[in-house]
């Protein structure tokens, strides 16, 4: 059962949804993560209770025992559930990928828009992208829970956080650039989320991707 981050408990909407979409991938998942297929690479991610880390498929550590871990849709449903971003195989970096297949347009498209664009990263709410799309936000919330696993405004966190951790790691500016390049709309806010993810402060994150730095 997805679990919750901070302030953000699944309903039990979400909670149907997602367990349903997981059950229904689940066979094809474990036959990926036991292969690493990097054809699976972004669709779906593995949290292992051991280390309360989340990975993608293609992982490079050694394979832990089944009984250990559970596959998630989407890297904002690993994040809800209480797990954290491995460090070694970086989901901020795994490919785009809707959690689905098929002709689902509409989400897949609201999904980009949160994701590659920051349509929820200027102060606009759910209701009003809802509407946006054509929809109302229940519809909007009631699809991203069965095919994300997670919320529009939690994909939209996750999707912050995953910016900031590729400027930390790529980049050498100033933190307070990252918080803002990110979507952030303060260094306060930057430091909490992202110290909330990632079990430590991003300028920990910072020092260990620093030219010389063990």
């Amino acid at each position: 059962m997805l679990a919750r981050i901070g302030p953000h408990p699944l309903s039990a909407t979400f909670r149907v949804y997602a367990g349903a979409m997981i059950e229904a991938g689940s066979r094809a998942w474990e036959e990926a993560w036991r292969s690493r297929d990097p054809t699976f690479d972004g669709r779906f991610f593995i949290g292992v209770r051991t280390t309360g880390v989340y990975c993608r498929c293609v992982c490079p550590v050694r394979l832990t025992l089944r009984g250990n871990i559970e596959f998630l849709p989407s890297a904002a449903a690993a994040e809800m559930a209480g797990f954290r971003p491995c460090l070694r195989c970086r989901p901020e970096a795994a490919p785009f990928s809707p959690a689905w297949n098929g002709t689902r347009t509409t989400v897949e498209r609201a999904a980009r828009l949160i994701i590659k664009e920051g349509a929820l990263d200027d102060g606009t709410t759910v209701e009003a992208f809802a509407a946006r799309l054509g929809m109302t936000a229940r519809h909007l919330n009631r699809l991203f829970a069965r095919h994300w696993g997670a919320s529009p405004s939690i994909v939209a966190r996750t999707a912050r956080v995953q910016r900031a951790k590729r400027l930390l790691s790529e980049t050498n500016l100033p933190m307070v650039e990252v918080a803002l390049q990110a979507g952030f709309g303060s260094l306060r806010r930057f430091n909490a989320v992202f110290s909330e993810v990632y079990k430590r402060p991003p300028s920990a994150i910072k020092r260990r991707h620093q030219p010389g730095h063990p």
